[in-house]
């Protein structure tokens, strides 16, 4: 049995893994962008958590927890997260310092690897968890340094049967969205060339481009994450448009590791609606 934050948890086969991202939180009392409730969507979407029945097992934060990668959005994020009710992990957004995330975040929230990067393993789980910090520091893009693949290879090399979800903030492809696609990715094929070689990889989960997508990738299937606060960047496949964000109701990905051994993702965006019962309201 597992406890956290007054929630037990009975250890089953299935497993409840949520993934938020790109929540760029401003300082207290501000709005992002001068825009976005960020800090108000996130608490929404925190609550909404909350609540799940079954309860969530974990929840990955997928990069981007502040929006200038300042000490006050980086404690103002951590005051909010602190209200989940499970275990979270965090990796570094394009967006974030590590300098600034480490003396605010626990260390079991935001270890620190001995190479200098928010590389880690999280072996409790029916699947494994793996955070890569994709962060090239000052620069939009992301990067995955050759000490960073050794380091990845040999931490799926320790078993390559048990499942495996790799989470980091940058997709190491192309997404048909300008403004990302014009950041790049340094290190893609060298992290390709490790990924290609474990076939018990089940998903890399991502964020950055403020959208859902999924795309196959060396043997897996790279999924992005939406904003869960809400920052929906305008989908524009012409690639001739500067990107622009459009506000929309919180959301997170729910990902569903199944009983017959299926990782099953799920979109809840949180918006007040009316509920049906199906077969009552359905035509005879």
């Amino acid at each position: 049995m597992q406890k956290w934050g007054g929630v037990i948890r009975a250890e089953t086969s299935n497993m409840i893994i949520v993934q938020i991202s790109d929540t760029h939180i401003a300082g207290w009392g501000k709005k992002t962008c001068d825009v976005a409730p960020t800090a108000e969507n996130l608490a929404i979407c925190i609550d909404h958590i909350n609540q799940l029945e079954p309860p969530a097992d974990v929840v990955l934060v997928t990069g981007d927890l502040t929006n200038e990668g300042s000490l006050e959005e980086a404690e103002h994020s951590a005051e909010l997260l602190t209200k989940l009710r499970c275990p979270y992990f965090i990796v570094p957004g394009n967006h974030d310092s590590r300098k600034v995330l480490w003396p605010v975040f626990d260390e079991k929230v935001c270890p620190r690897n001995p190479l200098g990067f928010i590389h880690f393993s999280v072996d409790d789980y029916d699947v494994r968890l793996i955070g890569l910090d994709s962060l090239d520091q000052g620069k939009p893009g992301g990067k995955i340094s050759k000490k960073s693949t050794r380091w990845l290879d040999e931490k799926l090399a320790e078993d390559k049967e048990k499942p495996t979800v790799i989470f980091m903030h940058h997709p190491p492809v192309k997404c048909g969205v300008l403004e990302t696609d014009i950041d790049g990715f340094r290190g893609a094929k060298r992290l390709a060339e490790v990924i290609k070689k474990y076939d018990n990889i089940e998903r890399i989960l991502c964020g950055h481009i403020h959208m859902q997508t999924h795309i196959r990738w060396h043997g897996t299937v790279i999924t992005t994450a939406p904003s869960s606060t809400g920052m929906r960047i305008e989908t524009d496949l012409s690639m001739k448009k500067e990107s622009q964000f459009i506000l929309e109701a919180p959301s997170y990905l729910l990902h569903y590791w199944t009983p017959d051994k299926n990782l099953v993702t799920h979109t809840i965006s949180i918006q007040q609606t009316e509920h049906y019962l199906f077969e009552k309201n359905s035509p005879s």
